[in-house]
């Protein structure tokens, strides 16, 4: 397994501070892994072994300590001094009250905390009112294009890029897909990924009745990413299929699967008023290897599937992502980096004056001077106006 170094850069120089340190990513994304690459790097700094208490709430061993009593006094028989103890807890949101125990942890004990979860309402509600300021979150994702080829070169694999490129798009980047070249083993991983996180972050979590409807609704998603996708859109398309159900239910569903973590929701937001908008979100698959898993045949929409991989490239680097809204029409994504803005805006390829004017022309209404990038598959580089094209390999390169 490749060190990723893109989140441990991020939670590095908190190693001793007392904020909470939060990793939250769909299911194997890789954040069991990264809690042990931290624990290694801690243990190169001299930390002792019986200093470091990890426990990973999905195995077996620990299910009486789903119960917070019996957590709290696990934890607190296994302090002896009054050194700094490492506290890694993997899969948190498996403890009943969990938000109670960390932060009694936290205001009473000298201690560094590290937890992970696969579900955002993690960072939300309790953990949120008791930790208020005391803590720091990082959005985990699979594999980024830069990541893949790391784990390629690691494995005696060379492909030249726009080949390696080709199978990414395919088969996305979850860590242990490409652990065999086989397309039923993979598509079987994806399968079984794909119903754990049904199984037991949504449909447990949530107390889901009509399993049916939500692999309906899960399955619409895929088929319309990098679109414009609301509640109303979906129960007019299930109607269509004599499908009866509520937008209110939908809505419940759609939230559910967004908090799994399985797709990110961008809001729009208005360049002109400078607001975040409540309404026509669009929705992007955290891995393009779960398209393999369509129900029916899915058309393979590059420019769609460039887009959802230029998003969660943008959300693994760690920033804000909107949609753009302009007087007019849109802007693929509108980034913030605390403060900083910059434009992308994402095609398959350049191929006429048309379609350059399009992609081009959408930055028309923009009038401030932060940058903005066209992104294609396109080698030859058509920058012009001051706006930066760029293409797409070289884009997911760049440090």
């Amino acid at each position: 397994m490749i060190k990723r170094e893109m989140y441990l850069k991020k939670i590095r120089d908190s190693y001793n501070s007392e904020l909470i340190k939060i990793i939250v990513g769909v299911r194997r994304s890789g954040k069991s892994v990264l809690m042990l690459q931290i624990i290694d790097e801690l243990k190169e700094k001299g930390v002792k072994e019986d200093h470091i208490i990890y426990i990973n709430f999905e195995d077996y061993d620990y299910t009486d300590y789903t119960n917070p009593k019996m957590f709290n006094k696990y934890v607190k028989d296994k302090i002896k001094d009054e050194e700094k103890y490492y506290l890694f807890f993997d899969e948190i949101q498996n403890v009943e009250d969990f938000e109670k125990v960390i932060n009694s942890f936290r205001a009473t004990m000298n201690v560094s905390i590290f937890i992970t979860g696969s579900n955002s309402k993690v960072l939300s509600g309790d953990l949120a009112t008791y930790l208020a300021g005391r803590y720091i979150s990082i959005r985990m994702m699979p594999f980024t294009f830069s990541e893949y080829l790391e784990l390629q070169q690691s494995q005696g694999i060379n492909k030249n890029k726009e080949d390696a490129f080709m199978e990414y798009v395919e088969w996305g980047g979850m860590p242990q897909i490409y652990n065999s070249a086989s397309v039923q083993e993979r598509k079987m991983y994806l399968r079984d990924l794909y119903n754990t996180v049904i199984l037991k972050d949504i449909v447990e979590r949530n107390s889901i009745k009509d399993v049916n409807l939500l692999n309906r609704v899960i399955q619409f998603i895929m088929e319309n990413i990098g679109g414009v996708i609301s509640a109303n859109s979906i129960t007019k398309f299930l109607k269509s299929d004599n499908v009866t159900t509520s937008v209110d239910t939908i809505l419940n569903y759609i939230e559910y699967i967004n908090n799994s973590m399985i797709v990110s929701k961008a809001s729009r937001y208005n360049i002109r008023g400078k607001s975040v908008m409540a309404l026509l979100e669009k929705y992007y698959l955290v891995d393009l290897g779960l398209l393999q898993l369509k129900s029916t045949p899915i058309e393979k929409k590059v420019g769609g599937r460039l887009e959802n991989i230029v998003y969660n490239e943008l959300i693994a680097r760690g920033y804000d992502v909107y949609i753009g809204k302009t007087e007019n029409g849109e802007i693929d994504f509108v980034v913030d980096n605390f403060g900083e803005r910059f434009y992308i805006q994402v095609a398959d390829y350049l191929s006429s004056d048309e379609v350059i004017e399009r992609e081009f022309g959408a930055y028309k209404n923009v009038a401030d001077n932060f940058p903005k990038y066209v992104i294609t598959m396109d080698k030859i580089n058509y920058s012009k106006d001051g706006i930066i094209h760029k293409n797409i390999i070289d884009w997911l390169l760049e440090k």
